[in-house]
């Protein structure tokens, strides 16, 4: 193969550890050939597929999204730039409804004044549509209770009435009393 990298090159030329380049080529998102030794040699631009999966990874597509995208290139010889331009024309309308999501996202966090709020009519995060409404006045507990082995209602609730906890936040302790 000419010019090509070992694992451990691409590995350090595209920042992506070696065990997660064996994973991608398992899932068909990168290729490799093997030597005489059955050494894997990755051609050099499967650094622009790494770096690809990377970014795609970093703005939230999936890996079978990705791997989609990819298997839509050519795999007979090197992607051109026009190849690309394709490809991002594809996922054009995807990202802008992701983007526009996002946005929605931010702009409902400022509104946000946390989980045991007074108002869940107007939190568009925990009860949309103020499905809770009718159950009274109240914070009311959005996620299922494991203890209770409820069933989420269709905003995500366990359809109980009653105070409730807020959910835990990343990295603190649960106590169950």
């Amino acid at each position: 193969m000419h010019e090509s990298l070992t694992i451990g090159q691409l590995s350090a030329r595209s920042g992506v550890a070696p065990s997660a380049l064996r994973y991608y080529e398992r899932l068909g998102l990168i290729r490799a050939e093997r030597t005489g030794g059955n050494q894997r040699r990755y051609a050099r631009t499967e650094l622009r597929r790494v770096a690809f999966v990377r970014i795609s990874q970093q703005v939230g597509v999936s890996l079978e999204e990705i791997r989609a995208a990819l298997d839509s290139l050519p795999s007979s010889r090197t992607p051109t730039p026009d190849d690309w331009a394709t490809l991002s024309r594809t996922w054009r309308d995807r990202l802008d409804e992701r983007i526009r999501l996002l946005g929605k996202l931010r702009d409902d966090l400022d509104g946000c004044i946390g989980c045991g709020c007074l108002s869940l009519q107007r939190c568009t995060l925990y009860n949309p549509g103020d499905s809770l409404g009718e159950e009274g006045p109240g914070a009311r507990l959005m996620l299922p209770r494991p203890e209770s082995g409820a069933e989420p209602s269709p905003a995500g609730g366990t359809g109980s009435a009653g105070p409730a906890a807020p959910p835990p936040r990343a990295g603190s302790a649960v106590s169950r009393s």
